[in-house]
């Protein structure tokens, strides 16, 4: 879908927030979006949607490569094309007690989840290397918990050791970010006897489930297997995962 593009601006260093107007399905909380970023690059980049409604989409991205730094350089009327959602989202329970746990970039699509979920309580755990964002946002909507590893703000340590304090009033767990953080998770939900989904991140090309490049090891039968995050993900049950 050829669509065209409302804002594009900085919140923290190396990150960006896009709003582009948007007349596709409405996403569930963990699906993403395939964008092409134009330029020299062939394949476009998924990006986790961070909120959206019948007219505009918001994601979040950091800029790494070619494709995201022709996508930082894009203004207010430039046209892009994106296509989905894709994936399959977090499955949302109601009237819980809920942790959602957040890392660095993949905090984002995060906000989507904490608009949408109906919870009885929500606590929110946010991790950082050092400069924060979206985390005003987030407050509207839950006890925010926020670290840093350098400690400049909130908390000083990794975000999975700022949920100690309130693991025991967590009836269940939805995480996003980088893999120890991830694995970290999963140990604390098992530890713990809390359900976890998790939305994990492998490098896409068709983001249809077509070129199998983003396998992901799951259990299965007392064995193992492939599946495809695209396709079948992002979002698993965190016993699943073999990291």
């Amino acid at each position: 879908m050829e669509t065209r593009i409302l804002s594009n601006e900085k919140i923290a260093s190396g990150i960006y927030k896009l709003v582009f107007e948007w007349k596709g399905g409405i996403p569930s909380p963990g699906q993403f979006v395939m964008v092409d970023c134009k330029g020299k690059t062939f394949l476009k980049r998924p990006i986790s949607v961070c909120s959206a409604d019948d007219k505009s989409m918001t994601i979040v991205y950091q800029v790494k490569g070619e494709g995201t730094k022709n996508l930082f350089e894009m203004k207010k009327g430039d046209t892009i094309e994106v296509t989905g959602p894709h994936g399959h989202g977090f499955e949302l329970y109601e009237d819980k007690n809920v942790l959602i746990v957040g890392g660095g970039i993949g905090i984002p699509p995060l906000l989507y989840l904490a608009k949408k979920i109906k919870a009885k309580n929500l606590y929110i755990a946010l991790g950082f290397k050092r400069e924060i964002f979206l985390v005003e946002e987030f407050k509207n909507l839950g006890k925010v918990i926020v670290t840093t590893e350098d400690g400049s703000f909130g908390k000083k340590g990794m975000v999975t050791q700022g949920i100690e304090d309130i693991i025991d009033k967590i009836d269940i767990i939805y995480g996003c970010g980088p893999k120890p953080m991830l694995k970290a998770l999963k140990e604390i939900s098992l530890k713990n006897n809390i359900p976890c989904q998790i939305s994990v991140e492998e490098r896409m090309a068709c983001g249809i489930g077509a070129c199998l490049v983003c396998a992901c090891k799951v259990k299965k039968d007392g064995g193992f297997e492939y599946k495809r995050v695209c396709k079948d993900g992002p979002v698993f049950w965190a016993e699943e995962v073999e990291f």
